[in-house]
């Protein structure tokens, strides 16, 4: 793992508008670093924004946030993003994932799974920065409506796709911890 070294330079806590340091605070409990905290605090409306996105769309709309915990855990272990994978292992199982598929999240196959479960798992996999050729096949189209109605495979798209972008953000811009085997980024 290394350290982020951000080309724009993080705030201090107290630089920090008030309402962003609470974020700071649980970024460091939780991850161990609050560089992304700290330097969004040169943007807090674009803070506020991604803050609005996790209120509105991830923890709103008609998707279990149960699934869309998994499909964030999934993408961030995918990634690489030692930062994501502390606290997102933590909200997934806030959310009603089991230890068993917390430790089975790159064995699709494992029996912990339900058939909607893989079918997010394996929309994830289509949605993530490595597969630059992903795509819903007609087969994946076909297991997620077996357990999800349009309007919800599109707010798991849509959720994946901000979720994969703020992942490339993180990357590019130098602000998280990576695991030893992200090839992303540095």
């Amino acid at each position: 793992m290394n350290t982020p070294k951000p080309f724009i330079p993080p705030l201090s806590r107290d630089d920090l508008p008030p309402f962003m340091q609470p974020a700071h605070d649980r970024a460091l409990a939780v991850r161990g670093d609050a560089t992304f905290i700290d330097v969004m605090g040169h943007a807090p409306d674009v803070f506020a924004w991604y803050g609005d996105f996790y209120q509105r769309l991830f923890h709103g709309g008609r998707v279990p946030v149960a699934m869309k915990e998994l499909a964030r855990y999934r993408l961030s272990t995918l990634h690489g993003c030692a930062f994501c994978n502390k606290g997102n292992r933590l909200d997934a199982m806030a959310a009603g994932l089991t230890e068993a598929q917390v430790a089975a999240i790159d064995d699709i196959e494992a029996p912990c799974w339900s058939d909607a479960e893989r079918a997010v798992i394996r929309l994830a996999e289509e949605m993530s920065l490595g597969k630059s050729d992903g795509v819903v096949s007609s087969e994946l189209h076909a297991d997620l409506t077996r357990h999800f109605d349009n309007q919800q495979i599109l707010e798991l798209g849509v959720t994946m796709a901000v979720l994969t972008g703020m992942a490339k953000f993180l990357f590019a811009f130098d602000l998280v911890e990576r695991e030893s085997y992200c090839e992303f980024g540095r």
